[in-house]
């Protein structure tokens, strides 16, 4: 059988690469809802269930001067349908591990930012997740980390940097954070508010704190909302980490902590809590970059844009506080994912074994609120 590494496929897709043809074979429910970027869906897994020669008619209208790649969940239908396109005189492969491999796929690049220092946006296109790291004066932090821990190492050993700090912008609700683990293993301090540190051993932050990283300054703010411990980092004026709280053209959802049961509020307080933290977020420099913690899309790194850029493209920046709290807490999208187990996980409520976080993550980021 032949297949392709998630990781292949990715660099492929960055160049563009004209022969090539990804095919996802799942239900187009599925499809819709999550799939590798530029890819096209032709159904044919109840075919290939019943009988991988069922699925030929369904795959013979593919272009034979591509290359094609097949996609399923977990790229066991995938494998069978590569095989079935081999026998028809295809150049045929197999995603290995499907979504869950696309899932694990990262991808880094420097952010063009006016500062004495380094930073370096880290992209999961099959999560939508965005981390960064910041270094400066061999010294280096972390925001949002993602649970494969050898992207940010890899990092920090190009640049030869020293961990000093690790941080979550919030308890997230879609994927695992790797932050507590990472931070442990460099003996260094994991930064999480205590609104969200509900039983995890996490170093505090307070509204206006300062951290130094080198010669650079990371000022705390508090922006509740999304999570009642969500905040935000400014980054010497010249950088936003907003987390899920600003996105460049949504906001974050403001139910899914209260839904998983941790917080004792209900969406329309968390959504007026959350109008209020926007206003802070909005009187920052009209040039410093926002940087998320999602984009909703397949992001290819960096991922950038001005506080200015963003205050013309977000509708939501532009509602009253009544029609805002009315908006984010009558209009509920579909939830992320086994949304409660990866928030109680983040919060440390509840332990995933190693083996089996993959797949408790596997599916599409819907932080947002649209």
């Amino acid at each position: 059988m032949s297949k392709i590494t998630p990781e292949k496929l990715g660099e492929r897709l960055q160049t563009d690469d004209d022969d090539l043809l990804v095919v996802d074979i799942r239900h187009q429910e599925a499809f819709d809802d999550w799939h590798v970027p530029g890819c096209i869906n032709v159904d044919v897994y109840d075919e290939l269930t019943n009988g991988p020669d069922e699925a030929k008619d369904g795959l013979s209208d593919l272009s034979e001067q591509k290359e094609v790649v097949t996609v399923c969940d977990a790229g066991i239908a995938a494998e069978t349908a590569a095989d079935v396109l081999q026998e028809m005189d295809y150049d045929a492969k197999a995603l290995a591990d499907g979504m869950n491999g696309w899932s694990r796929v990262h991808r880094h690049a420097p952010v063009g930012v006016d500062l004495d220092g380094t930073l370096v946006q880290v992209a999961r296109p099959g999560k939508g997740c965005l981390s960064h790291v910041l270094i400066a004066d061999g010294e280096a932090v972390v925001f949002d980390p993602s649970h494969y821990l050898e992207e940010y190492e890899a990092i920090l050993d190009e640049h030869d940097a020293e961990l000093v700090g690790v941080f979550d912008t919030h308890a997230h609700a879609d994927h695992v954070s790797g932050a507590a683990e990472f931070a442990n293993r460099h003996s260094v301090p994991y930064y999480l508010h205590p609104k969200d540190a509900l039983a995890i051993d996490a170093t505090p932050v307070e509204d206006g704190q300062s951290i130094p990283v080198g010669s650079l300054d990371i000022e705390v703010i508090h922006t509740p909302g999304h999570s009642e411990g969500s905040v935000s980092f400014d980054i010497d004026g010249a950088a936003l980490i907003t987390g899920d709280t600003l996105f460049h053209e949504s906001v974050g959802r403001v139910e899914l902590g209260v839904e998983a049961g941790i917080e004792d509020s209900d969406a329309e307080q968390n959504a007026a809590t959350l109008y209020e933290s926007l206003q802070r977020l909005l009187d920052r420099p009209d040039n410093a970059l926002v940087l998320p913690a999602h984009d909703p899309g397949s992001p290819e790194p960096p991922v950038t844009a001005t506080l200015a850029e963003v205050k013309e493209r977000n509708e939501d920046l532009g509602r009253d506080r009544e029609a805002f709290v009315q908006e984010l807490a009558s209009d509920i999208p579909d939830h992320p994912p086994n949304f409660e187990r990866v928030k109680r996980t983040n919060v440390g409520q509840e332990s995933v074994p190693a083996d089996e976080l993959a797949e408790l993550e596997l599916g599409p980021n819907n932080c947002a609120a649209e």
